[in-house]
């Protein structure tokens, strides 16, 4: 197993609509291991594929810290099908690192996938688990958190990032 470096805002990957995975095969499945081992050392509760630099719709999430009664869980080609309520989340992001913001989610959705075992899954969720599943779900859909947030937020994070590159003497 390998542990991938995490791409960082601004890398262009990362805002690009990941393709579907049609086959499921050992790559998909080494993937799935490589993503998670990833995303623990990170200290992460979840993971998409793009954050690695693989432009495929994968993700991987557990988010049992803070929500025992879900464990570890990885989806292919994930798509909310259904969606309800609104809830206020504080939520940072390992691409977008230093980052927190409060952003409005959906309180409780319904996802629909692959397992990696190539079975269809239906995966109802709320709280945590519906947001985790939401913000994974945007980042192979090309959008970060930084999205979501005022055009100033955004230029706020993106000098800090200046000024944090300038300090390092980088251009």
């Amino acid at each position: 197993m390998a542990v991938f470096e995490i791409l960082k805002f601004p890398h262009p990957i990362l805002k690009k609509r990941s393709e579907a995975v049609s086959r499921i095969d050992e790559e998909v499945k080494k993937l799935i291991q490589d993503m998670r081992e990833t995303m623990y050392e990170a200290g992460g509760i979840g993971l998409a594929a793009c954050q690695v630099g693989v432009s495929r719709r994968v993700i991987v999430l557990d988010v049992s810290p803070m929500d025992p009664q879900h464990s570890f869980l990885a989806m292919i080609n994930p798509e909310i099908i259904s969606e309800e309520g609104e809830i206020d989340h504080e939520e940072g992001c390992l691409s977008v690192p230093d980052y927190l913001e409060t952003l409005k989610r959906k309180e409780k959705v319904c996802v629909r996938g692959l397992s990696p075992e190539g079975m269809e899954m239906e995966i109802k969720g709320e709280g945590i688990f519906a947001i985790a599943l939401q913000h994974e779900i945007d980042h192979i859909n090309g959008i970060l958190v930084l999205d979501r947030v005022s055009r100033l937020k955004r230029e706020i994070y993106r000098n800090k990032l200046k000024k944090e590159k300038r300090k390092e003497g980088k251009p």
